[in-house]
């Protein structure tokens, strides 16, 4: 550093010096840890991850909620256009399904064996896989 000249006039006290440089070290190292902020990469992508993941979260909340508003309004269009006994028939025809249902639940319980009701899934599994066999079978002999 350089000395200022002598018509200057007098130097400022020790302690005005003091706090100068303390405030000088104070703004230097404010300057320099925002430097390093804006040199880390790694943490401003991370960052920018978090806020676009945010938003994306945001958005896909707002459309969801616009699609079941969608959905239904056209329900209700749908409800609205409907004949009256189509929809007669269509409650008759989901009675008739949830009745079917119910009972054939309350057979399998009553016919089915125990360790049968225990493997249903393996049971199912191998039912289908026996009634693609019969099918590539039909076809192969026509």
């Amino acid at each position: 550093m350089t000395q200022p000249p002598h018509d200057d006039p007098p130097a400022e006290s020790p302690e005005q010096l003091r706090e100068q440089i303390e405030q000088t070290r104070q703004e230097l190292g404010d300057t320099v840890q925002a430097l390093a902020e804006k040199t880390d990469v790694k943490a401003r992508a991370q960052e920018k991850a978090v806020a676009l993941k945010d938003q994306t979260a945001a958005k896909a909340a707002e459309l969801g909620g616009q699609a079941k508003d969608k959905a239904s309004q056209a329900a209700q269009l749908v409800q609205e256009k409907l004949p009256d006994p189509v929809k007669e028939k269509a409650v008759v025809a989901a009675e008739q399904v949830r009745a079917k249902a119910g009972q054939a639940g309350q057979l399998w319980q009553d016919k089915a064996p125990e360790p049968v009701r225990d493997n249903r899934k393996a049971l199912l599994a191998t039912g289908a896989a026996l009634l693609v066999v019969c099918v590539l079978l039909r076809r192969r002999n026509k």
